[in-house]
């Protein structure tokens, strides 16, 4: 598969207004300037947030012009596109320190000494009434309100700012300022950057593109959630990250491949069709594991991650090196303890992982939150979940 077809292809859902023409363009030779902006309302990446960053940097390395926006300025109203409610609002202290955050986990995917990266707030903030309802008069309200989260919101009484029908307008004249001729966004921001090829047509009569990009689900088939416990974070360490992936499910294996790593097209086809002809997966699952830690760590932090997770999981032994918290308490109810662990993120996530039978005290499955656990000082060890393990020890 030759580059740019690669690029139309891998990882996306949908091209507006097709992909014909975009192909037709970047043949063209031109220069193209391509953006993807980001809101930095939260400060840790997974891979699935991690997929149009990896898209970006494939324009990237074909020479194309590109921007990694912040938008400071349409931070302080918040998109609500995937929510169903309003979004707090942010200080713009906290939006530039969260991008800082955010900029050291990006960099692991996105070479940002080839990337433009400017904020929104430089032009939006310029814009004046007048500038701002002769931007509106290209939009119908009745568009926004259409949208189904904005309509379940409406149905349920809930609060729809009016503030928020002037995101997409913002989103869109971002588009338009910066002259682009590619956005780049995950599915639920199809309806704001249609924005920006609206103002394109209208006010440049010139014709841009969406490229619009899919989604991973979670470790467990679900969507990815820091609730939810199923999240492979790029932050997280290369035994966990080898672990989780070691969890996923058999079907998960080609979609991680194909939006998580850079391995060839080619080369995940024969993956794929091993499986199919009866080949063990944990095979497949394993090189998987291998090949995004080194992506995203290093190939020495892969191969010692594997010979941990193999002496630990396929060995039933105890990972050489554990995170060991000291508490107050010389004994708690099981679901207090876990909870004081911190390897979950809620009491309720805590809960969920005993009635399951996730929960090993000492090699014992536990399954009664309220059974009461005796913590000698010199402690004991618990493992959360298939990966996770901690020893605690009392004062």
């Amino acid at each position: 598969m030759d580059k740019i077809e690669q690029i139309l292809t891998r990882g996306v859902v949908n091209i507006i207004p097709n992909k014909d023409k975009l192909k037709k363009l970047l043949l063209s030779g031109k220069r193209l300037n391509v953006y993807l902006g980001i809101d930095p309302t939260a400060t840790r990446i997974h891979i699935g947030h991690a997929v149009p960053l990896r898209k970006l940097q494939e324009f990237i390395e074909l020479g194309h012009n590109v921007t990694f926006l912040i938008g400071d300025f349409t931070a302080l109203i918040g998109d609500t596109s995937d929510k169903d409610s309003e979004r707090p609002v942010l200080t713009y202290e906290q939006i530039q320190e969260n991008f800082k955050t955010y900029k050291n986990q990006a960099s692991k995917i996105l070479d940002f000494s080839k990337v433009k990266v400017r904020f929104n707030g430089e032009w939006l903030k310029k814009l004046d009434f007048v500038g701002v309802v002769k931007l509106c008069q290209h939009f119908s309200f009745g568009e926004f309100v259409s949208r189904e989260l904005i309509r379940k919101r409406l149905d349920e009484g809930k609060k729809v700012g009016l503030h928020e029908a002037l995101y997409p307008v913002m989103q869109g004249y971002d588009s338009y300022f910066m002259d682009t001729d590619i956005q780049i966004g995950g599915a639920d921001q199809t309806f704001n950057m249609q924005a920006g090829r609206i103002l394109q047509k209208h006010l440049r009569n010139k014709e841009s593109f969406v490229l619009v990009t899919g989604y991973l689900e979670g470790i467990d088939g679900r969507k990815m959630s820091k609730s939810w416990g199923n999240a492979i974070w790029l932050e997280d360490s290369p035994d966990e990250m080898f672990g989780k992936v070691m969890s996923l499910a058999d079907n998960l294996i080609i979609p991680y491949f194909t939006f998580a790593t850079k391995v060839p097209q080619e080369k995940i086809e024969e993956i794929e069709k091993k499986i199919k002809s009866g080949e063990n997966p944990l095979n497949a699952k394993k090189e998987l594991a291998f090949t995004l830690v080194s992506e995203l760590h290093s190939k020495a932090e892969a191969e010692r991650a594997q010979e941990e997770f193999e002496r630990t999981f396929q060995k039933r032994g105890v990972p050489s090196e554990i995170p060991t918290i000291t508490i107050n308490d010389s004994s708690l109810p099981l679901l207090d303890l876990i909870f004081a662990t911190k390897a979950v993120a809620s009491r309720s996530e805590a809960k969920r992982f005993i009635l399951q039978g996730g929960i090993d005290v000492e090699e014992s499955t536990i399954n009664d939150p309220t059974q009461e656990i005796t913590i000698p000082k010199e402690g004991i060890v618990i493992k959360v979940g298939k990966i996770k393990f901690v020893k605690v020890k009392s004062k």
